[in-house]
């Protein structure tokens, strides 16, 4: 399929622009079926080369390898872990297990007494036919800083490892699982008590997430009564930051037919979190990550332009900074903000609800990368003392709601954005009045941080984001109620796409 990876090499930005499978936020999504083996193993083959460019990888060292539920996972471990060997690397496999369990294990040094790399393939929320490599240096996640760094690197393969499908003639044979899931739950019962949960009946909603049964080991290590329910075999594209109305409904009957306390789950790989009340009513991610910032005692707490403005109304954490959408981005920021001042306990969380923590607190040591467990166990335990409808009843009323247009292509997106963004500032407000007016009222401001972000008179925010990695198209919009900002978010995306794509790609065209 990609004839020009031969001997003679090949660049990872050559493959991307080939394959149609692109390097983007700490990795590679693309359709399962372009994800070939020959491929897989040449962008692992470039990470590890970069990485021992930069000293963190030498002959001998050892990666981390797991995946998720997905069908094309096994397969594509299988060459991520052959690039491993052919690289000189030693294969240490995790199986199918939570992205943040591999990180942590990886990180911490547990696995030999050394930080080593590690590669998760999972394609997240995305539906079943895509996938995707995660890559995590020793330390952390792979950062935007390092792209340029990867993406220049000349790979080669061994044509005779490949059939004519460019898929591995002889799979490698992987070892034994070394099993890190005790010690990523055993982290957080040092943290919170074995007590935590004591008490609570908490509903365990599994679909095919890679940590359903973490999540029933966690809450039962905790203390807590766990009740798993929706348990599945084919995989379920379950997004944490625009889910899907099947489940929304499916949570309300469940907890209206059981007694709980709560609700939780998280997407496939298990390092975004979703927590519903006992009624089984969702909580937005931002407001987990909220919640959590404030459990934690955060001095400094960062997340991106799309996250609830509820954070500094609420006065929940003295200082916040707002970046781009994407782990890389608020992680590089936390980083920033840790170095500025080194007794300050950082936190980062995003809309998906993942949590990253940057400083120690206690003797929960700092993980620098999305994590489901660490947030839902903060907010599921105030649920002891008050509902946890309650507790977010008390935060101040600002809701946000988002959605997503699939398969939108990304020359509509990049159309979208130029039409909005085009001329000065006074030219995009008139603009923003004539094209939105009618929907939102009068603009007031415009934020270009990530994608397009425009605030109105009454409180209200309309922001368009192209994914970075997908063929899809976001909207995040934010308003005094639940129902009001839902309501934005629908007539904004059907004006969007009546009216304002048509209107954007004839103006392209015109130019």
């Amino acid at each position: 399929m990609h004839d020009n990876l031969q001997h003679s090499g090949v660049t990872v930005s050559e493959l991307m622009a080939t394959s149609g499978v692109p390097f983007g936020t700490s990795g590679v999504r693309g359709l399962a079926s372009a994800m070939t083996d020959k491929l897989c193993h040449a962008y692992a083959t470039a990470f590890l080369q970069y990485l021992r460019q930069i000293g963190e990888f030498a002959d001998g060292g050892r990666v981390a390898i797991a995946g998720d539920l997905r069908t094309s996972t096994p397969r594509i471990i299988a060459a991520c872990a052959t690039a491993v060997r052919d690289c000189g690397g030693e294969v240490v496999y995790c199986g199918m297990v939570p992205t943040p369990a591999l990180a942590l294990y990886a990180m911490s040094g547990k696995g030999g007494g050394t930080a080593m790399p590690s590669i998760m393939v999972t394609g997240s929320h995305i539906p079943a036919d895509r996938n995707g490599i995660k890559f995590y240096r020793p330390h952390g996640e792979v950062l935007k800083s390092d792209e340029a760094g990867i993406v220049s690197q000349r790979v080669a393969t061994d044509p005779a490892k490949f059939g004519n499908d460019d898929n591995l003639l002889v799979p490698v044979a992987l070892p034994e699982v070394t099993d890190v899931v005790p010690a990523y739950v055993e982290r957080y019962v040092q943290h919170f008590g074995a007590d935590a949960l004591a008490g609570l009946t908490i509903g365990v909603y599994q679909h095919t997430a890679v940590g359903r049964d973490v999540l029933v080991q966690a809450v039962e290590a905790l203390g807590g009564t766990a009740v798993p329910f929706g348990r599945e075999t084919v995989f379920v594209p379950v997004d944490t930051e625009a889910i899907r109305a099947e489940d929304i409904v499916l949570a309300a009957a469940w907890a209206a037919e059981n007694a709980v306390d709560a609700v939780i789950s998280t997407d496939g790989d298990s390092d975004r979190p979703l927590v519903a009340d006992a009624r089984g009513v969702w909580l937005r991610g931002d407001v987990v990550g909220l919640l959590c910032a404030r459990a934690v005692g955060a001095d400094v707490a960062v997340t991106p332009v799309s996250s609830n403005s509820v954070l500094e109304l609420s006065g929940a954490v003295p200082t916040v900074v707002r970046t781009r959408i994407g782990s890389p981005y608020v992680i590089a920021a936390m980083m920033d903000a840790a170095k500025a001042d080194p007794a300050a306990c950082v936190c980062g969380y995003e809309a998906n609800g993942g949590f990253l923590l940057g400083s120690d607190v206690g003797a929960l040591a700092a993980l620098p990368t999305r994590d489901a467990l660490l947030p839902i166990v903060a907010v599921v335990q105030a649920a002891r003392e008050r509902p946890i409808a309650d507790v977010v009843a008390d935060l101040p009323p600002r809701f946000t709601y988002s959605d997503r247009v699939a398969d939108f292509p990304q020359a509509h997106s990049a159309a979208l954005i130029a039409l909005l963004s085009s001329g000065p500032e006074d030219e995009q407000l008139a603009r923003i009045a004539r094209l939105f007016g009618e929907i939102a009222g009068f603009p007031t401001g415009i934020d270009t941080t990530d994608g397009y972000r425009m605030s109105f008179a009454d409180g209200a925010v309309i922001h368009f984001r192209p994914s970075g990695n997908a063929p899809e198209l976001r909207c995040y919009t934010e308003a005094e109620s639940e129902a009001k900002a839902q309501d934005l978010n629908a007539r904004a995306f059907a004006h969007v796409l009546a009216e304002v794509v048509p209107e954007a790609l004839a103006s392209q065209n015109a130019g």
